[in-house]
């Protein structure tokens, strides 16, 4: 029965984790779908790195895109609808990228999952906010992230279950190989649009944010939405707690309402503070992390469906500190979680990459002795030569080179052959890089410049492959990562959103904060494959770590501790003003 306010509290809490779950799977989903993925895209469509990263990045773009009209867009139409259209967006990006047969529908499909994903990103949130008691306001934002998490762990097990199955085929018929490797990234994201769905199922059944309706003058309707989930006179207290706070600017002098300005102090460091914190979230690494967990492993040693289970216990482990960090964060605070966090993101990203140079520092750089295999643009060399330049023994070939702006990266092992072909053909250009380039400015090359382009080995390193006890090292280092980032930023990070945020500003606030949050994750996305192509993964987790270093700083000297603070003492904090000493100090914010 739902006819009580707790049950229609605890309904409201499972829509909203539904939604956690969908950006969970946003974020996650790619991981385990992208060997696969890149594997038809090379031997099919012909795609080169770039565009590869294009597509894992697609995701996170269209939340850039979405984010920072979706407070405009819930302000339009209401939360509830807001969140209807996130998780139809959603559903409809499925047979969109499970059916595409080229770039261009793959990279829109992937486009459409992000859009849909910064949706909710903010609408959720906000939504919790204004209709959630505020007894339980603080759990509400908890769930959300913790079934953020087990959305990651949803698309690991997908992508263990499918693994598996490709690797029974490459054992008993090596042959139709290709085609169940295409059918294997197809399925993944099909088995993605139950959650979908049932998150567009159970918004129906929700009320509208009462905050909303009562700004509309629809008092009757927010009282009712209030008690859905609150007693009856704790509804009518609330509205008229609302009502009073919604009359009080409508009343309000010239001089008060420019004490209100949004250039003042008390709005302009909390929500400089909060994009620093937002974008430092996302550059420790870790939605690239998530998304290419499988290759990373597969590189690092692991192999086949051992570095699939390496990805599940990564979003395991994950979503197993995140119900930790909910029960800590009030009792030890958020400065310390996020110190003790941001440290421990330093020193295993610094571990992981030391592991990477010690592979790379074994690997002879052998682009002089692939030259005069290059014949009439092309580059083929057979197994047993590759044998010849590894002194006849086990090796890996890593090699990265480009058709003008097309490039790859390849792994060869022992008894595969190298065979480089130049393009016939480029599925699909850029149509962002297009306009782009109508304005001279070119941060998108046109790809079709690849079909007269001459062959260019960019890096081409010949050595021993790393053994099963380095790949293992390399799951330590990611794991303890994802430990860190679990236990700080990524609950700490949306009570920052929260909590810093004055309310005068929160929805356009959040809304800013996010898109620049989604910007910097999309970037490290787009240039993560050809980084470590060209340079291998010691530069990108050295990088990742050096802002870190800054999110630790940023921890310890700017942000200022809001465990069992009000809303208003933590606004006069950033006014330059003492607590007032008649303030409670354990009440919670809401």
């Amino acid at each position: 029965m739902l006819s009580s306010p707790e049950n229609q509290t605890r309904y409201l809490l499972a829509v909203a984790g539904l939604g956690g779950l969908l950006y969970g799977i946003d974020v996650g989903i790619i991981a385990g779908a992208l060997p696969y993925l890149e594997a038809s895209a090379a031997q099919l469509w012909k795609l080169s790195s770039q565009q590869l990263g294009y597509v894992v990045a697609a995701v996170l773009l269209g939340s850039v895109l979405s984010s920072l009209a979706a407070g405009a867009l819930a302000e339009a139409i209401g939360r509830k609808p807001a969140m209807l259209v996130a998780g139809l967006l959603f559903s409809a990006s499925i047979p969109l990228i499970a059916l595409a047969d080229g770039y261009v529908p793959l990279l829109l499909g992937r486009l459409l999952q992000g859009v849909s994903g910064g949706l909710i990103g903010v609408i959720v949130p906000l939504y919790l906010a204004e209709s959630l008691p505020a007894s339980v306001r603080g759990r509400g934002t908890a769930l959300f992230q913790l079934l953020l998490t087990v959305g990651l762990v949803a698309a690991a097990v997908i992508g263990l279950v499918v693994a598996q199955q490709v690797e029974a085929v490459a054992q008993t018929s090596p042959a139709n190989l290709p085609a169940v490797q295409d059918a294997a990234w197809r399925r993944i994201f099909w088995l993605s649009l139950t959650p979908g769905l049932l998150f567009c199922a159970g918004v129906l059944a929700l009320s509208e944010s009462p905050r909303w309706l009562l700004a509309r003058g629809r008092r009757e309707p927010a009282l009712a939405a209030l008690s859905r989930t609150r007693r009856a006179d704790d509804a009518a207290r609330e509205l008229a707690l609302i009502e009073s706070e919604s009359a009080a600017p409508a009343s309000a002098s010239g001089a008060a309402a420019e004490q209100g300005s949004l250039l003042q102090r008390r709005y302009v460091l909390p929500f400089l503070l909060a994009c620093l914190i937002l974008a430092c979230n996302q550059a420790t690494g870790m939605n690239s992390v998530l998304a290419y967990a499988v290759t990373i492993l597969g590189q690092g040693g692991l192999s086949g469906s051992l570095a699939n289970w390496g990805d599940f216990a990564l979003k395991l482990v994950n979503a197993l500190v995140t119900i930790a960090a909910v029960v800590l964060v009030d009792r030890k605070g958020r400065r310390f979680l996020l110190m003790l966090g941001t440290g421990g993101i330093v020193v295993s990203l610094c571990a992981a990459a030391l592991l990477f140079l010690s592979l790379d520092a074994g690997k002879s750089d052998v682009r002089p002795l692939l030259a005069p295999h290059v014949q009439a643009n092309a580059l083929r060399v057979d197994a047993a030569a590759l044998r010849q330049l590894a002194a006849g023994g086990t090796y890996q070939l890593e090699i990265a080179y480009s058709y003008g702006p097309l490039t790859q990266v390849r792994t060869v092992r022992a008894g595969d052959s190298l065979d480089i072909a130049p393009p016939q053909q480029i599925d699909g250009d850029s149509v962002i890089g297009a306009m782009f380039r109508r304005l001279h400015v070119n941060p998108f090359p046109d790809m079709r410049q690849a079909l007269a382009a001459p062959l260019r080995i960019e890096r081409a390193l010949l050595g021993q492959p790393p053994g099963r006890g380095t790949g293992w090292m390399v799951l330590a280092c990611l794991v303890a990562f994802v430990a860190s980032f679990a236990i700080g930023p990524g609950v700490c990070v949306w009570l920052a959103l929260s909590e810093l945020m004055p309310t005068r500003i929160r929805s356009n606030g959040m809304s800013i904060a996010l898109l620049l949050n989604q910007f910097v994750s999309t970037v490290i996305a787009a240039v993560f494959l050809p980084t470590v192509g060209q340079h291998g993964y010691a530069p990108m987790f050295f990088g990742w770590a050096a802002c870190t270093v800054v999110y630790f700083l940023a921890a310890a000297f700017l942000l200022p501790e809001t465990r069992g603070k009000t809303l208003e003492e933590i606004g006069r904090y950033f006014e330059g003003r003492r607590q007032p000493s008649g303030v409670a100090a354990n009440r919670k914010s809401a």
